[in-house]
């Protein structure tokens, strides 16, 4: 039997490299806004038992009423985000249930991820206290000085490009986040904290369709994914039917 594990997704992000005045994740994305895709793929994934939305104060009342009209069978908790992702986390991982020992962490606006990507990062979590969804990076990649002067060309060989899910032990997960905050680090990610506490970080393939939703560019991109998918869907029920 599959393990059920918490899901937090922090949603609390702004539309200005989107071009957007409001949260981009209430973007319409094939009729749906963006973060419905990124639930209802949550909702798929067999081992999320419970989801946590972490999101602002001014985007509550827009999120409740999509919720309302997804009907998703999964429970759905409402958190209170921070000024930062770091501290949205944060509150998300004080607004888990007691009973919660391993946690997911996904980003709201990547609506690309797959259930079985949520269910093979969740089961990762019965081997290994912390891990990222990533992929390899199939760019050269340079390293620039402020004059935007080449200073090296890492090898490609050892570079991930990193994606969520991100899966953690919650306890060890609280610790990081909590010496984090009294040390004032400030990180873009979870598997920050975890390094910077010297925990291991473990890779769990990713999806190349799993890009973040942050510019129209990838709203295109996005638009022509789930395109392809739903075709494909519809033509494998009417194979079915036949």
């Amino acid at each position: 039997m599959m393990t059920s594990v918490h899901l937090l997704i922090p949603a609390a992000g702004t539309g200005r490299r989107m071009g957007a005045d409001r949260n981009k994740l209430l973007l319409t994305l094939l009729g749906r806004p963006i973060i419905a895709w990124t639930l209802r793929a949550a909702e798929a994934a067999e081992a999320i038992g419970w989801i946590g939305l972490i999101g602002q104060a001014c985007d509550r009342p827009a999120l409740e009423t999509l919720l309302a009209d997804l009907t998703l069978r999964t429970p759905v908790v409402w958190i209170a985000g921070g000024d930062t992702r770091q501290e949205s986390v944060y509150n998300g991982l004080q607004g888990l249930p007691p009973e919660a020992r391993q946690v997911l962490i996904h980003d709201g606006a990547r609506c690309l991820a797959t259930p079985d990507l949520f269910n093979r990062c969740a089961a990762a979590l019965d081997t290994y206290k912390g891990l990222i969804a990533a992929i390899p990076v199939k760019d050269t990649i340079k390293v620039v000085n402020r004059h935007r002067q080449i200073e090296s060309t890492p090898d490609r060989q050892h570079l991930w490009a990193a994606q969520t899910p991100q899966g953690f032990d919650v306890a060890l997960l609280k610790q990081c986040h909590a010496r984090g905050l009294a040390a004032g680090w400030s990180v873009t990610d979870d598997a920050a904290l975890f390094e910077q506490c010297g925990l291991p970080v473990h890779i769990v393939p990713g999806e190349e369709t799993n890009l973040k939703v942050t510019t129209p560019v990838d709203l295109a991109l996005a638009e022509l994914i789930l395109q392809q998918r739903l075709t494909q869907a519809a033509g494998d029920e009417g194979h079915e039917q036949k």
